[in-house]
């Protein structure tokens, strides 16, 4: 198969030849049709983690490996199929991947939360080839998720911008429609998780980002309120908000956006992180007990919460994203327009 791959770190992303996979048990071979190009394929890209004062997280320290076809936002139509997926799967079936697979054996996996699988986590397009390639294993039929009805390029994005943000959210609730939710970033991440609050019938959002274009897709995608940062992020989301807020999703999480963050919160309200910019975090530990502060963390999302958010979209409750596609051919361009931030929205490779 063809893929178009990190063979080194930093590096621009190479054409390369690669054996195609032949199926085994319950895997199915999919020829890749649309593939999204996601911020944190930046980070594999680059090769590790800003840690802060506790220095970079090597992504080679996490099991990755070169070369490697990146992309973890996959739609493909079915090709081959092992013996254990007989009858689940047919030729040409058009599918939406989970791509977030453990080990599939633990207690985590056992529970469909295989996103948390800390025994051997295998999430394609970061442990093992994604969809940059012409095909793609998914490594189990039940991780194919049936689209019917929806446009293959905005369904891609539900496999990680999606279900990231729905999971993201599903950790702030419940709270009341007219009760602010703070969104940091209005990126593909930020824009999806508007057009899901918007789903769940949430009306208070407000959109915080360093670039008035975004601050702008914000808008038109249904934010109500929206905030440009800068040195005094915290007193503007406070002034837009009309005042300390009860829950912040902060899809960027670096240093500067998670101190303004925390100072935006009101008394027992809640931080859920999100993004991988880097740096950390300094909190004065006697306001999280005197303000009944929460802190949580929230890695993508289950294969029942991308069911979930695929069902809400079918329905027609999920306002779309913007999307441009782009052959496969111009991944490197894609990943480099992505790092300028000059990306509204999602870039969704497609097939020729």
């Amino acid at each position: 198969m063809k893929a178009w791959a990190v063979v080194e770190n930093g590096k621009p992303l190479q054409e390369i030849e690669l054996p195609t996979p032949e199926p085994q048990g319950d895997e199915v071979l999919l020829e890749v049709t649309h593939a999204g190009v996601c911020h944190s394929d930046l980070h594999i890209w680059e090769g590790e983690y800003d840690l802060g004062a506790r220095g970079k997280l090597r992504m080679a320290d996490r099991g990755l490996s070169l070369p490697l076809a990146m992309g973890h936002e996959i739609v493909g139509r079915v090709a081959k199929w092992g013996p254990g997926a007989e009858g689940r799967v047919k030729a040409g079936d058009v599918r939406l991947v989970f791509p977030w697979v453990g080990c599939g054996t633990c207690a985590r996996c056992a529970a469909e939360e295989e996103n948390m699988c800390a025994v051997r986590p295998r999430a394609l397009g970061v442990y093992q080839h994604g969809g940059y390639a012409t095909h793609v294993l998914a490594t189990h039929w039940k991780h194919l998720v049936p689209i019917e009805g929806l446009d293959p390029a905005l369904a891609a994005t539900y496999a990680c911008s999606g279900v990231t943000v729905f999971s993201a959210i599903r950790k702030l609730m419940p709270l009341g429609a007219e009760e602010f939710v703070v969104v940091v970033g209005a990126g593909g991440l930020g824009l999806q998780a508007i057009a899901i609050l918007r789903a769940l019938g949430h009306r208070a959002i407000c959109a915080v980002d360093l670039d008035p274009a975004k601050l702008e897709a914000a808008t038109a995608q249904g934010a109500s309120a929206t905030v440009q940062a800068g040195e005094d992020t915290a007193k503007r989301i406070l002034a837009a908000c009309g005042g300390p807020v009860m829950a912040v999703m902060d899809l960027v999480n670096g240093s500067a956006t998670a101190a303004a963050a925390f100072d935006a919160l009101g008394k027992g309200g809640k931080l859920v992180q999100v993004g991988l910019f880097g740096g950390e975090m300094r909190v004065p530990l006697p306001l999280m007990p005197i303000k009944a502060l929460t802190i949580q963390g929230s890695y993508v999302g289950s294969l029942p919460e991308l069911r979930e958010l695929v069902g809400l979209a079918q329905q027609g409750q999920v306002p779309p994203i913007p999307v441009s596609q782009e052959p496969f051919e111009k991944a490197d361009w894609a990943l480099n327009r992505l790092r300028e931030g000059k990306v509204t929205g999602r870039i969704i490779l497609t097939a020729g």
